[in-house]
């Protein structure tokens, strides 16, 4: 598949670039960030998808993050798709409210019209996107990782534990643990799925482990959550996904933090730790 180099900046001895291409999956054009550290040995690097929160975008990341000493100094490739498909012709909430549409395709492949032309992001960052960095780059795909924060922390969770063959090693960032009862999930999956709550379940990291849909993970999986998060008791549910991962032996490690909020401040003072914790398990001796 073609991919068309819109811009590049110089980070760290790597690059951050970032590419447009038409995805057959999602109906439009589409758009990343990657991060390309400097090559050790010429050799294939691992890779890491980062799923962003509402509101964001491809650029958001690379630009929020400071990831990119680290990802150099260890050698991480990182990939950051749009939170959505965008276009003229995309359908968006008839409001144009940031908790649903554009910006916020909540990382799963709708069923209802008008969404499920173009809102298949489950399909387009676990197979298309993963098809076009593998192929365009120089990275291992079997040294695959995924995180994400908020809305893409419920993507990185639900995404990884439902493909351990593809991605080795999961982490998120105040991730919504429990999308089937918290408002931000219900608005996103009654209107992209429908009515049917068994549907939903498959979208839900809590309802995934509960129900036996997923195998444990193998690896720990770490979640990174401040205590002054303005969103905790109302769309994140962090509380109730650990009682069902301590219920049914889920490798979780969930670290809280008194005085951190939801935002880029939070992620930036713990991704040293997230990219330390891939690349332990994305080693080529792991």
């Amino acid at each position: 598949m073609k991919i068309e180099l819109l811009k590049e900046d110089e980070s760290f001895g790597g690059q951050v670039q970032t590419y447009r291409h038409n995805s057959p999956v999602n109906n439009c054009d589409m758009q990343f960030s990657i991060y390309l550290p400097p090559l050790k040995n010429n050799n294939k690097a691992p890779v890491l998808t980062w799923l962003s929160g509402l509101t964001c975008n491809e650029d958001t990341f690379m630009i929020k993050a400071g990831a990119q000493r680290m990802a150099s100094e260890l050698g991480l490739v990182i990939v950051a798709p749009d939170t959505s498909p965008r276009g003229d012709d995309i359908p968006d909430d008839e409001e144009s409210a940031y908790d649903f549409g554009l910006g916020a395709g909540f990382y799963l492949d709708a069923l209802q019209d008008p969404w499920k032309k173009n809102y298949n992001m489950y399909s387009y960052v676990s197979k298309e996107l993963n098809e076009i960095v593998y192929a365009n780059f120089q990275v291992d795909e079997n040294r695959h990782g995924i995180f994400g924060h908020s809305m893409g922390g419920h993507g990185a969770l639900t995404i990884g534990l439902k493909n351990p063959n593809l991605y080795k090693s999961i982490s998120a960032f105040a991730p919504i643990c429990n999308p089937i009862n918290c408002p931000w999930g219900k608005k996103a999956l009654s209107n992209y799925l429908g009515d049917d709550q068994n549907d939903w379940g498959n979208y839900d990291a809590s309802e995934l482990i509960e129900k036996d849909m997923v195998q444990t993970p193998r690896k720990p999986v770490l979640i990174d959550q401040g205590l002054s998060d303005e969103f905790l008791e109302r769309e994140l549910n962090t509380d109730h996904f650990e009682e069902v991962c301590e219920a049914k032996n889920a490798n979780m490690i969930i670290r809280r933090h008194s005085g951190y909020g939801h935002g880029y401040y939070f992620i930036s003072t713990f991704m040293e730790d997230h990219l330390k914790h891939h690349a332990k398990y994305l080693s080529n001796e792991d």
